[in-house]
């Protein structure tokens, strides 16, 4: 059991890596399922109808989103019937959408669950008991299950990946555009890593243009950001599963860009 985790996509330059190499990553890796992140994917806030199916498209079986959930609008128009594309499970009872999926491949289920941090983010519903609420509906059905963590702080997401140590699978950290290198299995058997990275612009800052932000860090004054151009990369992790427990036998991140090229 294989899964390939795709961190979150930025703009244009994020959707065309995906298209060049999301293929080349199954060829080469063979994994049970494929998983993206989407939350960024339209102009670097949200995601449209098309850009969703266009990840299918790509060979992806789950879009998970984040913070920027419902920057563009459109979303409201298709989240409904979007069977495959999933929101923080932690936004308040009513909310579009859903949290969490179980995708069956091969007879085997793998459920994929969205959650979102408090910490320098939205003031919603807590993520730690929220995923206590997820894992009681869904214990009996699989012992697969991959954790997206929505966060932008270090220390929730290390929190998130000990409070559910051997409880799932994985749990991977998305939203700060970083890959961090601190991926591991925890005692208990739950891979972790705080921050899988962005698929996106390689030259700018977090996958927009360096001069609105420089502006804003120098005065202090509103600033309009955009995606960048030019060169671009994707970020990634491969986790690989025991196929009795469920839980992880490693770990490897994946960086492609100028400077870490892919071989196939």
């Amino acid at each position: 059991m294989r899964i390939l985790f795709i961190g979150d996509v930025v703009g244009a330059p994020g959707r065309k890596m995906i298209k060049e190499y999301t293929m080349k990553l199954k060829q080469t890796y063979k994994p049970t399922i494929t998983i993206i992140n989407g939350e960024n994917a339209a102009s670097g806030k949200g995601i449209t109808e098309k850009i969703y199916k266009g990840f299918l498209d790509a060979g992806a079986q789950v879009v998970t989103l984040g913070n920027h959930s419902w920057d563009n609008r459109e979303i409201f128009e298709f989240i409904d019937r979007a069977k495959a594309l999933i929101r923080p499970a932690n936004y308040p009872t009513g909310v579009p959408g859903k949290g969490y999926t179980l995708v069956k491949i091969n007879d085997i289920e793998i459920a994929v669950v969205n959650v979102m941090g408090r910490t320098f983010l939205q003031p919603i519903d807590c993520p730690f008991t929220k995923m206590d609420e997820i894992l009681e509906e869904i214990k009996e059905r699989t012992p697969y299950i991959f954790v997206d963590f929505h966060a932008e702080a270090t220390s929730e997401k290390q929190a998130m990946g000990w409070y559910l140590d051997g409880r799932v699978s994985a749990v991977v950290g998305t939203h700060t555009h970083v890959q961090t290198s601190d991926e591991r299995v925890l005692p208990k058997g739950t891979a972790f890593l705080t921050d899988v990275g962005m698929t996106g612009p390689y030259d700018g800052i977090l996958g927009v243009e360096k001069e609105p932000v420089l502006h804003k860090f120098l005065t202090n004054l509103p600033a309009r950001f955009e995606v960048a151009e030019g060169r671009a990369q994707l970020s990634g992790v491969v986790i690989d599963l025991d196929p009795k427990t469920g839980l992880a036998k490693s770990v490897k991140r994946i960086l492609i860009n100028d400077d870490h090229p892919f071989y196939t």
